[in-house]
């Protein structure tokens, strides 16, 4: 009785699933039907060799790295990078903050870069209190539009709290 009815839980569940209809295939033959690219830019920098350059045709959010191993705690972190835009809407920072099973956000929404704008410093603090150590943080660029966004000179800071 309990074989049987296995089966026909996997018959029912076989057969519902011939009966979807795909709305939208999406052909991944070429990279450039992303909408999105990431390259090294040589010549648009503000230090090193390079900078970063996203190009996108929809909104998009690229990570920039991953940090583990801080010794913080009772303290604030600060991201910065430079950026430079040529968009048609904003960017800004965003910190993951991965703390002791959960994970924790910081957005940059309050100091974006938007439009065309030469290079500018942007950032996002997340405070950590006495007893919260992070795992890790994960460092991303959010892109609420279509265009260029450089990014350079990234830089993990800690603070007091105050």
């Amino acid at each position: 009785m309990k074989r049987t009815f296995t089966i026909v839980i996997i018959l029912a569940l076989v057969s519902s699933l011939s009966l979807a209809d795909d709305l939208k295939k999406l052909s991944l033959d070429d990279a450039s039907s992303i909408g999105t690219t990431i390259q090294t830019d040589s010549k648009v920098k503000t230090e090193g060799k390079g900078s970063v350059r996203i190009t996108t045709k929809h909104p998009t959010t690229v990570c920039l790295g991953e940090v583990t191993g801080l010794e913080i705690e009772n303290a604030k972190l600060i991201y910065k990078a430079k950026v430079k835009s040529e968009l048609d809407g904003v960017a800004f920072l965003e910190m993951w903050a991965h703390v002791g099973g959960g994970q924790y956000f910081s957005k940059g929404m309050n100091d974006p870069i938007k439009g065309k704008s030469d290079w500018k410093s942007i950032q996002t603090p997340f405070m950590f209190q006495k007893g919260q150590k992070p795992d890790k943080v994960v460092l991303n660029l959010v892109i609420n539009g279509k265009g260029t966004v450089w990014v350079d000179d990234v830089v993990l800071s800690k603070a007091p709290l105050k």
